[in-house]
């Protein structure tokens, strides 16, 4: 598989994309004054503890408290300060794990999400390019996606004589094949870089930053590598040799596929990126074969519905039924991690009545999301049909990052239609009528409301004048909204 990456820099944003054989998979973006604060290291004050919800909320400098939940805090003295500087137990009743005005050392794992703050654990956790660094922690793992048992036993092997009463490592996909020079390098550097944080941390007696996480270009090398990267082209040459001097240090495996993009044309017009993201903000997602997916995304959760649309099939309805669902199980994963989907994610597929069908569907839609990189679980066919599965979310959707509510009809996905808003002006003339004397009222309403009161619905308003015995005059107001109108008294 062909995989390629595309870092397109500007002094406000920083954007990655990844392309698999040609199509863009995933997109990353990065704004100046809005950057992703997950990874990131803080010491907090504790605002508030709610043993309702077994939580606390923690002012870590942010405009909005962030969330530390009871399961989220581990037992360790070095992390969270009790009293007498005495480990703590661990226990479920947060009121025993942390008390009002405490400060605690807490790592972000979830950004703020809407109306929600960040979400933060006190078991931190500090990557780099083959390890993780665990504080505290005395045991090795191993990623699962390392299949060979005996290169596992290797790295675990290797990886084991590093930890000390400081911490101890988890190895990362990428580590597989690396050398015990590279495993090395990595551990020294990743224990250096904790007790530069611890030392911060002593010296710090306020809520404030202890260590920030890699930006975006950056941490995309850092994370991607053990993939089979063949190019990564960047659009800044700043940014470049920044890069080049990263890879060589820390990922040299990098240094040889990554280059500087000096084309006119811009860099994510070679695989119609561009195009693409104006897409994935869509709710209808066509499928080669006639059929298509409607993606809407709400509060609680992300819904998928698939349909047949203009595909007609060659045989019986019961296959053509079958090679849509197939078709769109690629199509669908390829969304989730395009348009960075998260939470509860229900997938209506197209009714089946084999049951091989169903086995073979669910199958094709976990093989497609085994390409995804962030971890999802799927439940199986519900009694009604549905497919329930889960993604994790850590960051903004793309649809969140780059949209805003829409002004008209306040995120409904639907505005009133003209008939409704011209009944609803003539019932509040009436109702203004009724409670304020006034010798003859104007109404103030947008372009297509205003040509329907005087056409199609002048008789009603002539009845309104004859019934209220006083003159009514209609006033365009080409700024409006179809929904926004005054009635004002004369």
């Amino acid at each position: 598989m062909s995989i390629e990456l595309l870092i397109n820099v500007t002094p406000s944003e920083s954007r990655v994309a990844l392309i698999e054989n040609g199509v863009l998979q995933e997109i990353q973006l990065e704004r100046i004054g809005n950057l992703g604060i997950v990874g990131n290291i803080y010491l907090g004050k504790i605002s508030r503890v709610l043993p309702g919800m077994q939580a606390a909320f923690v002012d870590i400098g942010l405009d909005k408290a962030a969330f530390l939940h009871a399961s989220d805090i581990v037992n360790s003295a070095s992390i969270v300060e009790g009293v007498d500087e005495q480990p703590i137990k661990k226990v479920q009743d947060i009121r025993e794990l942390v008390r009002q005005g405490q400060y605690i050392m807490v790592q972000v794992v979830k950004d703020p999400l809407g109306t929600k703050g960040a979400r933060l654990t006190t078991d931190i956790t500090i990557p780099s390019r083959y390890l993780v660094f665990m504080p505290d922690a005395t045991h090795v793992g191993v990623s699962q996606r390392i299949e060979s048992e005996e290169e596992r036993a290797r790295l675990k092997s290797i990886v084991g004589e590093y930890g000390d009463e400081d911490g101890s490592f988890i190895v990362r996909t990428a580590a597989e094949g690396a050398s015990e020079a590279e495993l090395r390098h990595d551990a020294e550097f990743l224990k250096k870089l904790w007790k530069k944080i611890v030392t911060k941390r002593k010296k710090t007696s306020k809520e404030s930053i202890l260590h920030e996480d890699l930006t975006l270009a950056f941490r995309t090398l850092r994370d991607y590598v053990g993939e089979d990267m063949e190019r990564i082209r960047v659009d800044s040459k700043l940014t470049y040799e920044e890069l080049k001097s990263f890879t060589a240090e820390f990922v040299p495996i990098l240094s040889e596929a990554l280059e500087y993009y000096p084309g006119e044309r811009p860099i994510f017009d070679l695989f119609d990126v561009e195009n693409e993201i104006q897409k994935a903000l869509h709710r209808k997602v066509t499928l080669k074969s006639g059929g298509y997916l409607i993606i809407d995304q709400t509060e609680a959760m992300t819904t998928v519905d698939v349909n047949t649309g203009a595909f007609v099939g060659h045989r019986n309805l019961e296959e053509t039924i079958f090679n849509t669902n197939v078709e769109a199980t690629s199509a669908i994963a390829r969304q989730l991690r395009l348009r960075n989907l998260g939470g509860i994610i229900i997938i209506d597929f197209i009714d089946m009545v084999s049951e091989e069908h169903k086995r073979r569907v669910l199958h094709s839609l976990e093989s497609a999301l085994a390409k995804d990189r962030v971890k999802s679980n799927i439940n199986g066919l519900s009694a009604l049909g549905l497919v329930e599965m889960t993604r994790k979310r850590t960051r903004e959707s793309l649809e969140h990052i780059l949209c805003d509510v829409c002004p008209a009809c306040s995120g409904r996905g639907s505005q009133k239609t003209v008939e409704t808003v011209c009944y609803e002006i003539l019932r509040e003339i009436v109702r203004v009528n009724r409670a304020y004397a006034a010798d003859k009222f104007m109404v103030y309403a947008a372009p297509a409301v205003s040509e329907a009161l005087l056409n199609d619905e002048y008789h009603n308003l002539a009845e309104l004048e004859l019934f209220i015995g006083k003159q009514v005059s209609i006033q365009t107001e080409s700024l409006y909204s179809q929904e926004q109108f005054d009635v004002v008294m004369m």
